[in-house]
Parts: structure tokens; sequence; C-alpha cells
């Protein structure tokens, strides 16, 4: 009787290891599959369903600064459009995307310039972010495979360690992207661009974490080049509204050039 259930023990034993095992292989992978959410997941979080936010950017300079007020309006993962509203001289001036087509209204010669692939990695505005930051942000969930590499503490957060690499043939400037994502807000609290030779060219930072709009969002962004010491651009958000009712149609070039403040 006993060296029966003892065979019995340990065959439960051996299949409770085996399931064991098993869970923990799983629970493993599903890690590993989970990156894209949680990038997508942070990516929601940043933007909603859509948006909209007031913005003034600072642009500093060793030697000079200057500033820019604008707003910004988003919708899902293709629309976004953005208005500069001050100083006099760059006001309606405008940057629209559509799905993987973006252009610029530059209202002083009441010209429409298509932003090419080429012109991507160009600076918006003479600031230190890119036409590809600033109008093509939501890029980084569509355009990217993206991976765990490990978890840190940032500005008292645990946070998530991803590195975003390129898909072939994607458009856009960079070839990988390592962000730093809270694992308590799924805010995204630093993010470094690399180039495609894997030199770092960029470094932004999240700050300052209020509630604007109903939801938790970093209000003040810095970007910090690499190669370029006392350059930055920071970003601080003054209001923001999500998840609002918004048409596809105002997302469109006739809107983009007749948008006023």
């Amino acid at each position: 009787m006993n060296k029966l259930m003892n065979k019995l023990m340990n065959k439960v034993l051996k299949r409770t290891i085996v399931l064991i095992t098993l869970l923990l292989s799983t629970n493993v992978l599903s890690a590993e599959l989970s990156a894209q959410e949680v990038v997508r997941q942070s990516d929601q979080q940043m933007r909603g369903e859509s948006g909209y936010n007031e913005i003034t950017m600072n642009i500093i300079r060793p030697e000079w600064s200057r500033s820019m007020s604008m707003k910004s309006w988003s919708k899902g993962l293709d629309l976004s459009l953005v208005l500069v509203t001050a100083p006099a001289k760059d006001k309606g001036s405008a940057s629209l995307k559509r799905a993987t087509e973006m252009w610029s209204w530059v209202p002083s010669i009441e010209k429409v310039i298509k932003i090419a692939p080429s012109m991507l990695g160009q600076s918006w505005m003479g600031s230190d972010f890119t036409n590809d930051d600033l109008i093509n942000q939501s890029s980084i969930v569509v355009d990217f495979d993206h991976k765990f590499v490990g978890e840190e503490m940032i500005d008292g957060e645990m946070a998530w360690v991803v590195d975003a690499k390129a898909k072939p043939n994607a458009p856009v400037v960079w070839s990988t992207v390592k962000l730093w994502i809270s694992k308590k807000t799924y805010l995204q609290r630093k993010i470094e661009s690399y180039d495609e030779f894997d030199e770092l060219v960029n470094t932004m930072l999240t700050f300052d974490i209020k509630e604007l709009g109903g939801r938790m969002i970093p209000t003040r962004m810095e970007m910090n080049p690499a190669d370029k010491p006392g350059h930055k651009t920071e970003m601080i958000t003054h209001a923001a509204k999500f998840d609002f009712e918004i048409s596809d149609d105002f997302f469109s070039q006739s809107q983009m050039k007749a948008l006023r403040d």
C-alpha cells in the first residue's frame, strides 16, 4: 500500500513540476511578447484616442534662447496637426500628418511643403526636435519591433527598459530607440534615439508629472542632443484635453491653412 501511495505521490509531484515549468516558460514568453503592448499602452497614456495640447517650446543655446507657443491635435495613430501661435513671425505655421504622409504650411510664402522621408530627420522650427519627433510620434508603436532589455529605477520609479528596432523599410529616422517606461504610470520617462551606426543622437527626459485633461502626463519634456553641449529644447504643456470627438476631416491641408490662434 505504501509503495502504491509513493508511486502516486511521485507521479503527482512530477506532473506538478512539469506544470510549473510550463507556466514559468509561458510567463517568460508572454513578457517578451508584451513589450509591444507596453509601448502601445504608453503611447495611449501619453496621447489618448484623441488629444489636444497647448505648449510652450523653449529653444536654449549657450548664448541665446527663444520661445514659441503652439497648439497640437491628434487622433489615433495616423492623424496629427501642430499649429504655431507665437511669436508673430512664425504664427500660423503648421505641420500635418495623415498616415504616412506629412506636410508643412508656411504662411509667409503661402505654400504647402510636402515633408519627404529624407526631411524627417531635419530640425522642426530650429529646435532640437525633428519633424519625426514632433509630428510622427505614434510611429514608435507601428514602425518598430520591441523587446524588453531590463528594468531600472528612474526618478524614483521602477521602469521597463525597451529596445525598439526599426522595421525594414520603415519610414523613420532612428535605427534604434531605447525607452524607459514607468511600471506605475506607463509614462515614457526617458528616450534615447540612435542612428544607423548605433550612435546616440539625442536623449529626451520627461518631468513634472501632473493631472491635465483628466489623466496624469509629463508636463515638461527636455530634448538634449548628444553632440552639442549646452543645447537643449524643452516643451512645457499648460493645458490638455483627451478622448473627445474630432472629425478626420479636421486633419486636412485646408484646415492647416485656415487655423488661427
